[in-house]
């Protein structure tokens, strides 16, 4: 039941990032960048006050809304920092209220002649919304089986983060590609076939969630890589990574501090020793089965640590109506 207290919560949120949008237009315009971090900060402290006492998946999808809609100020802000704004306001407006990913050069096209393989992508994520759906279904029945409570519980966890990941990654955002496509807009997939990954650094840096791959190498790799170095700028990176995934995990369930962050750091550590591999000429990087199973035992073994226990306990089982 919707009460007046999550209504109320819900107003001040959409107050919230009217003002993250509408603001940060403006901090664009006039290269803004430190300023845009001051507002991430600031946007985000307020939204986790509102949300407080709320449900924690309400909690969740409000912080992390609402860290994005930060981001893309920031991201944004430091696009355009060394050359003319050519993107309009209301270009502005739908890029930071419709799309997921973090680069709004494509959105100067908005509204020219449709763009190819648009439709692909709306079908592609209607089958992964339909394939991701029956996983969740599945999951929901594997609760009744007697495995005993552990197997149980790593199963139907198993069945929901994928059968999640499958609508909300693979289906929505691409039927959302595929939908600004149509209006001329050069979208993209921002999950790329990440199991074809043969690398850690490919994995992270070019197939899973290109949005953030894109948020972080705009706003911290790239500004530190030249006053750091590119190693201790990824590492920063990761880090952050790992800050934000706190924010979105461990914050709205206030518990398991720190274990996404170590997640991070883990990963980050990882794609530098892979380099040194690399350079080595280390033989099982070079061969299609070993390098990805390599990459997906590096993403999956410490996957525990990114989705902890509370977690899964307080959110993902309840979305789809299941209790521990």
């Amino acid at each position: 039941m919707i009460t007046t207290a999550v209504l109320l919560s819900v107003f001040y949120f959409g107050i919230t990032n009217a003002v993250v949008v509408l603001l940060g237009y403006a901090f664009i315009k006039y290269k803004m960048v430190w300023q845009s971090w001051v507002l991430l900060i600031i946007s985000i402290l307020i939204v986790h006050f509102i949300f407080l006492q709320a449900n924690p998946t309400l909690r969740m999808l409000a912080i992390i809304a609402t860290t994005f809609t930060a981001m893309k100020v920031i991201a944004v802000a430091q696009s355009y920092k060394t050359k003319k704004l050519t993107l309009q306001f209301n270009q502005w407006l739908v890029f930071a209220g419709g799309w997921a990913g973090m680069r709004a050069e494509p959105f100067e096209n908005l509204g020219q002649a449709p763009l190819p393989n648009a439709w692909t992508m709306i079908w592609f994520g209607l089958s992964r919304v339909i394939v991701g759906g029956a996983l969740i279904l599945l999951g929901r029945q594997i609760v009744l089986l007697p495995l005993g409570p552990q197997p149980v519980y790593l199963l139907t966890t198993a069945f929901l983060l994928v059968g999640l990941s499958l609508i909300l990654h693979f289906g929505l955002l691409s039927i959302s590609a595929g939908t600004w496509r149509l209006k001329g807009v050069n979208t993209y997939y921002l999950f790329k076939q990440p199991a074809r990954a043969m690398s850690l650094t490919e994995f992270w840096g070019k197939r899973w969630n290109m949005a953030f791959s894109e948020m972080t190498s705009i706003t911290i790799f790239r500004p530190l890589r030249n006053k750091i170095g590119p190693g201790a700028a990824l590492m920063v990176a990761f880090g952050f990574s790992g800050v934000l995934h706190e924010l979105a995990l461990s914050v709205p369930v206030n518990s398991g501090y720190g274990l996404p962050m170590i997640y991070f750091i883990i990963e980050g550590i990882v794609v530098l020793l892979e380099k040194v591999l690399t350079n080595g000429g280390a033989a099982f990087l070079k061969h299609p089965f070993t390098a990805r199973l390599w990459t997906l035992f590096w993403v999956i073994a410490p996957m525990p640590l990114l989705f902890h226990p509370q977690f899964i306990r307080q959110i993902v089982w309840p979305m789809v109506g299941l209790h521990l």
